[in-house]
């Protein structure tokens, strides 16, 4: 049911004129009244409409990517061939080209939600989400019944990167394009297993999050199938901080491992300084996987080995699905698969 002016006025209890005042700010109204109605349209997910709106058609020329670190290659990737692609083929109202805006959540679930709001009531022509998604049942339940809310309203919705939002979300209508994280990390592991290490630590990302469950799952499955014991694992973010501190961790719990995967490739950055720091070669001594293969993988020494995703495809992609330039797969969804870069960082264990 549309939720009206005359609904938010009834929940903030005040009249509707003083509603309009709020939203529309031409009028001075009481700090403590325009926070009871801004909490009244959060809460009734009120979006402003008809003419007295900035932005009275269906859709703007907006195009929301929400990114959780801008700073982080692998979402700047994503953003910035997103961003590329709205550009080449986004013709706006006007004729001009749509107008994609990058939210940075810094990996807060309330920032995200707070971003589809705003793009909610600015009636964004679409929205692109990238990278893994909280594991939270309620967070993910709040992020669905948003989008559901910008589909009705005209919105494209794309998940860059992002596993589907789940059965009961069908009515969303999101094209997703999902890395095949699993496969990857599986993958990854039997390339180590290959050359005979057995004592392998798994310096992991956030708990809390889907990618960084993904990538454990397979690595552990590829441990499994060779009947290898799984070596210690810490989580941390996905920074090179945390690599070099989880390394440090890591022998001290095994001072006799020769392998250490890390949940991206900047974490990997933070496991070699550990290791070089505390007079060990790679991969003489440990072997040193990564994931993702950002840019600096191939210049990093020795040159990293890490699992490719086709991060600026995606993003492409994605903007292309975004303006309706491209046809979403079919049953809203493609997997797109991961591929084992072998490189310098990883050899056989020492004798």
């Amino acid at each position: 049911m549309t939720v009206t002016l005359a609904d938010v006025a009834a929940r903030a209890r005040v009249s509707p004129a003083t509603v309009s005042r709020v939203l529309n700010g031409n009028y001075p109204v009481a700090a403590a009244t325009r926070e009871r109605v801004l909490r009244a349209v959060d809460e009734l997910d009120y979006v402003p409409n008809g003419p007295a709106s900035s932005l009275a058609a269906a859709t703007s020329d907006l195009v929301g990517i929400l990114v959780n670190d801008i700073a982080d290659p692998f979402f700047g990737i994503m953003a910035g061939a997103a961003q590329g692609a709205i550009g080449e083929s986004g013709a706006g109202r006007a004729g001009g080209e749509k107008l994609a805006v990058v939210c940075n959540t810094g990996g807060s679930p309330e920032r995200e939600l707070t971003y589809l709001t705003l793009l909610q009531r600015q009636r964004a022509a679409a929205v692109i989400l990238t990278g893994g998604s909280l594991e939270d049942d309620a967070h993910l339940a709040a992020v669905t019944a948003k989008l559901a809310r910008l589909a009705e309203a005209g919105t494209r919705v794309v998940l860059c990167g992002r596993p589907p939002l789940g059965a009961d979300a069908e009515h969303v209508g999101a094209a997703t394009l999902a890395f095949d994280n699993r496969a990857g990390a599986r993958r990854l592991t039997e390339h180590l297993l290959s050359l005979g290490h057995r004592r392998i630590g798994y310096v992991a990302g956030p708990a809390d999050r889907t990618t960084t469950r993904h990538r454990l799952e397979g690595h552990r499955e590829a441990l499994r199938v060779a009947g290898a014991a799984e070596g210690p694992t810490l989580h941390g973010p996905y920074d090179r901080a945390s690599g070099y501190d989880a390394t440090v961790e890591l022998l001290r719990l095994d001072p006799a491992l020769t392998a250490v995967v890390a949940a991206n490739d900047t974490v990997a950055l933070g496991v070699c300084a550990a290791l070089r720091d505390r007079g060990l070669s790679i991969p003489g001594d440990v072997s040193v996987a990564g994931f993702d293969d950002l840019p600096f993988s191939v210049d990093a020494v020795p040159a990293l080995t890490t699992v490719r995703l086709p991060l600026h495809e995606a993003g492409a992609r994605a903007g292309r699905l975004a303006l309706g330039a491209e046809a979403a797969p079919p049953g809203g969804l493609a997997t797109i698969p991961a591929e084992v870069v072998v490189r310098g960082s990883t050899g056989r264990p020492p004798e």
